[in-house]
């Protein structure tokens, strides 16, 4: 393998396809050797080093689209990590493999560098503790905070192990279970002065995932991390200021190695504070989701399955009819109502947002649109509006309820292939 010093990436860096193995926190924009910016060089790819030892390493690495006829430069924080690296793809037949160690100079430099938008609101399990210890950390200036375990009917998910000091937050607290739409106003405020929050409270939301079963009675009940993403875009709505994610969720807790605990937390009830909903834009009903169908610089957008969107399964053992909504652009979720596959890396982690960006961009989802998400009751459709709102796109909503509802109402709606 060669080596590159930071003037020769420099003056030839749109010839490389360059390659960032550091955390995807750090890809993010975390400032995890204290370098003078956060980011990535512009136009790199995430590719983790802890991904290294994964059996399906090059499946991954094919599916980035990084081919052997591509000339790549590998860079970290740890010159032996970023050799290994290397080393790695040369065994799989990439013949042109150089090696970049100077990535804090270049960090330093007027340099081209990028990084996700509003990335302190995805934090690392690195961060959270830190937080939890000394209570601070990077990009934190509050001096109150609530974690959040969250989950859909299942406090045993939380009783058999969490993060220290973690409250249990059932997503039933904050939407309802006749509609699955986000509660009242006067529910929500009830429901977040229960759990110790009040409006200026930093929120860290997590949940764990393990394998949801469609064959289940409650399949939702074992996708914790994605009923945490539901939690985290009804607080932004209700209008808690400062609401974060744990990247990967649980998994990426017990992969950094720390410890979970079973003894249970409660705060105090406390007054939210102010009035709410203090974000109503980021909520689409069923109104303004006709409204955005028919308009042409709108995107009522289906974070759904192929098989929901073509009609042959409705995706939920309590939705009868199947379908979608006509006009909707389909924004493929992964394999069923429970799995982000599409927008989550393996190990759970948010997917690169260059990636969905790029896919999105392909069928005309675009910053400067309106851009409702929906699914079958929110879960997913508040995912990919989070993943949207960490790119900064501040047009982006969530049609709350989704395929549910309109299924419920004797709308229009389409099944099979559509034609092109």
């Amino acid at each position: 393998m060669g080596k590159i010093t930071t003037k020769q990436l420099a003056e030839d860096l749109d010839n490389y396809k360059v390659i960032d193995i550091r955390s995807i926190d750090a890809y993010n924009g975390w400032k995890e050797a204290a370098e003078a910016r956060g980011g990535h060089i512009k136009g790199a790819k995430t590719l983790p080093y802890k991904w290294l030892h994964y059996i399906d390493w090059i499946e991954i690495v094919r599916n980035k689209g990084i081919l052997p006829e591509d000339s790549l430069v590998i860079y970290g924080y740890d010159p032996q990590k970023a050799e290994e690296v290397a080393r790695q793809f040369e065994k799989a037949g990439y013949p042109d493999v150089t090696v970049f160690n100077n990535f804090l100079e270049w960090a330093e430099k007027d340099l081209p560098m990028e990084h996700l938008e509003r990335y302190e609101h995805l934090v690392s399990a690195d961060w959270l503790n830190q937080l939890i210890t000394t209570n601070n950390a990077p990009e934190y200036s509050n001096n109150k905070f609530v974690i959040c375990h969250s989950h859909y009917r299942n406090l045993f998910d939380y009783d058999e192990g969490h993060i220290p000091g973690a409250i249990p937050m059932d997503t039933n607290s904050l939407e309802s279970p006749e509609t699955w739409n986000r509660r009242s106003p006067e529910e929500l405020k009830a429901a977040l002065e229960e759990a110790g929050i009040t409006y200026d409270t930093t929120v860290i939301l997590y949940g764990k995932f393990s394998s949801p079963n469609n064959d289940d009675q409650f399949p939702g009940s074992s996708a914790g991390h994605l009923g945490a993403m539901r939690c985290a875009f009804i607080m932004l709505y209700a209008g808690v200021e400062d609401v974060r994610i744990l990247n990967g969720g649980l998994q990426s807790w017990l992969d950094s190695g720390y410890e979970v605990t079973t003894v249970p937390s409660k705060n105090e009830k406390v007054s939210f504070g102010i009035d709410i909903p203090q974000k109503p834009e980021i909520a689409v009903d069923l109104e303004e989701a006709k409204e955005i169908l028919a308009s042409p610089d709108k995107n009522l957008v289906s974070v759904r399955s192929w098989k929901e969107y073509i009609g042959e399964v409705s995706g939920y053992n309590y939705i009868e009819k199947k379908g979608r909504i006509p006009g909707a652009v389909f924004a493929d979720c992964g394999t069923d109502a429970y799995h982000m596959e599409n927008y989550r890396n393996l190990d759970h982690t948010m997917r690169e947002y260059h990636e969905i960006a790029a896919n999105w961009k392909k069928i005309g989802i675009t910053p400067d649109k309106r851009n409702a998400f929906y699914c079958g009751t929110g879960w997913r459709g508040s995912e990919a509006f989070l993943n949207a709102w960490l790119m900064g796109w501040d047009k982006a909503a969530v049609y709350d309820g989704g395929w549910f509802e309109w299924s419920s109402n004797n709308l229009p709606f389409e099944t099979g292939v559509p034609e092109e």
